[in-house]
């Protein structure tokens, strides 16, 4: 069954061959979503075991994380940002399945994030999650917790405001932007929690900063974030 199953596939790649999300090249039957270079040498941002790297430094003096990173560094036509395309724009979910992985296999040997409990994705306002047909940041917590068994929380975090676009905005249009967009529903069930919230990409971190914001009204509750990327 295994030799047939196998054929199968090799026969439907070369009707449909499967293309890497970084550089647009056939795959390999062993390869996911990556071929074998590309995986090798995406732009690691090797700041997950940093308590003081560049994205927990956006974040002093505006909101309590206990930790704050990303795995990856944005470059404009880099491989990352046309991965992050085809998740966000292309329907590739597979992408956003194998980053979470990723995520989660680094995050979870991390001190910064020890004691995490729960995972959460940054929300989309359900009218444009319909539109999309699937919340990105989702599917990368959902990969995550492939490799990095957390419990997920759920829907306990809205997105309450449908907001325009940030990639244009300035730093202060973007918080401005997002200030009011949150608020948290089932709260107790989120109560002395170390919530992980998880996103694609972070810029200026005004989405996550008013995201944890609204956490934080919980009693109890703690957050760390950790994105794809930082831009």
């Amino acid at each position: 069954m295994s030799l047939i199953l196998d054929l199968a596939s090799d026969v439907l790649g070369l009707i449909l061959p499967r293309r890497c999300a970084g550089c647009d090249n056939a795959l390999y039957r062993n390869e996911k979503d990556l071929c074998g270079m590309c995986l090798e040498d995406l732009p690691r941002a090797r700041m997950l075991a940093d308590p003081q790297n560049p994205v927990a430094q956006l974040f002093w003096g505006r909101v309590p994380l206990e930790g704050a990173g990303a795995l990856l560094r944005f470059n404009r036509g880099g491989k990352v940002q046309r991965m992050l395309h085809r998740l966000k724009y292309k329907g590739d979910r597979h992408v956003g399945l194998g980053l979470g992985r990723l995520m989660g296999e680094e995050a979870s040997q991390s001190p910064c994030y020890a004691d995490v409990d729960t995972v959460m994705a940054v929300p989309l306002h359900r009218r444009k999650e319909r539109m999309r047909g699937y919340n990105q940041a989702q599917v990368i917590a959902d990969g995550l917790r492939e490799t990095w068994p957390l419990k997920p929380a759920g829907r306990e975090l809205m997105r309450v405001l449908h907001t325009s676009t940030q990639t244009k905005r300035s730093r202060i249009d973007r918080w401005l932007n997002v200030q009011e967009a949150f608020t948290v529903g089932k709260s107790s069930q989120l109560e002395n929690a170390h919530v992980l919230l998880v996103d694609d990409v972070v810029t200026t971190g005004a989405t996550l900063e008013s995201c944890a914001r609204a956490l934080l009204q919980v009693p109890g509750v703690k957050v760390s974030v950790l994105t794809a990327a930082y831009a």
